[in-house]
């Protein structure tokens, strides 16, 4: 009697395999595939496979890796959908980037494995996906200074403002203080009429965004005028001391060094700073340092300090931005000396 395995397919050989869904809820298997089955459409294009669902049992064909990442990846969605963790295009876009099986290998039964930390705010509770966006605000919880760096896209500042806005309601701190250093991407935006808040208003909106999402505008605008939370440009930090308060600078690509070493020592007790940009979108005058990526090649080594270093991969938004982010970055690779220092 032969009591060996059967042989295992090769990566590349066409396979048909059933996935059992377990338990069988209509309502979660609806959500699992999405309206019309658009999110096993999603799924059958990222992995090329074909998914055929009847109730709770999923036929699956195609080459047997994508196959068996399909299969781990649908298990692992619908175990997420029973816990009530929503499902949305973007949320699956950055399941399939780390599709990979290291990050969605079944973990069931290994015991060493930790739970993912949700950010609870008012309105949402945000789940990190993917080992640096975790990494990202376990370090925020961790650290009193964070640099998140990396490519537009990648949730640095999103999830950066909803640590902010937990630790607010937790009462951990005071306020929150947004800071941007204002400058034009480009363009010459010239004199721009209002108050303080007014005028940088333009630079400081996807924070805003954020917030409204997170917090509801009611309350956004009523901790506004309270000074809960408070919009500063980086120019008007100098000879401040931020006690108990979360402070976000971003696009800090965008300060020099001088200014980038000036918000750092503004830090006091009980606050906590995260410092986000991408090294790739320098908008600075021809011959500034960029102070974000001083910044990170000389305090890599510094005690307490928390660096996250964001890569293509991590993009959550359309498909089509990261695949941007890697043209330009392969023109980048690719330019000649002579054409590097005409930029």
């Amino acid at each position: 009697m032969n009591n060996e395995p059967p042989p295992q397919p090769s990566p590349g050989q066409l396979i048909q395999q059933t996935l059992t869904l377990e338990p069988d809820d209509a309502r979660h298997l609806a959500m699992l595939s999405g309206h019309l089955d658009s999110h096993l459409r999603q799924i059958e294009e990222r992995l090329g496979v074909t998914i055929s669902p009847r109730g709770n049992q999923i036929r699956m064909s195609g080459p047997a890796d994508s196959v068996a990442t399909a299969g781990q990846l649908l298990r692992h969605l619908y175990a997420e959908i029973s816990e009530g963790v929503g499902l949305s295009p973007e949320s699956l876009h950055l399941q399939l980037q780390q599709a990979g099986l290291e990050d969605l290998a079944d973990t069931s039964g290994d015991a060493t494995v930790q739970p993912i930390r949700l950010i609870r705010t008012k309105r949402a509770s945000i789940k990190p996906r993917g080992k640096n966006q975790q990494s990202y605000v376990q370090m925020i919880k961790d650290c009193d200074i964070n640099f998140g760096i990396g490519p537009a896209g990648t949730g640095k500042t999103y999830l950066a403002v909803a640590c902010g806005v937990e630790a607010l309601l937790e009462e951990q701190v005071r306020r929150i203080l947004l800071v941007r250093p204002a400058v034009e991407a480009g363009e010459k935006l010239g004199f721009l009429p209002g108050d303080l808040s007014q005028k940088i208003d333009p630079y400081l909106r996807p924070l805003y965004d954020a917030l409204y999402e997170m917090l509801g505008f009611e309350t956004v605008n009523k901790f506004i005028e309270r000074n809960i939370i408070e919009v500063a440009p980086l120019a008007f930090m100098r000879g401040r001391t931020l006690n108990n308060a979360f402070i976000i600078l971003d696009e800090a690509q965008n300060t020099t060094r001088e200014q980038m070493k000036m918000f750092l020592t503004r830090i006091g007790f009980g606050s906590t700073a995260v410092i986000t940009g991408d090294a790739t979108q320098i908008d600075l005058p021809r011959g500034a340092q960029s102070g974000l990526t001083h910044a990170s090649n000389i305090l890599g080594d510094v005690q307490g300090l928390g660096f996250t270093y964001f890569g293509n991969k991590d993009v959550v938004r359309h498909p089509l931005v990261q695949r941007i982010v890697e043209a330009y970055d392969s023109a980048e690779d690719s330019a000649t000396p002579l054409d590097k220092s005409r930029r």
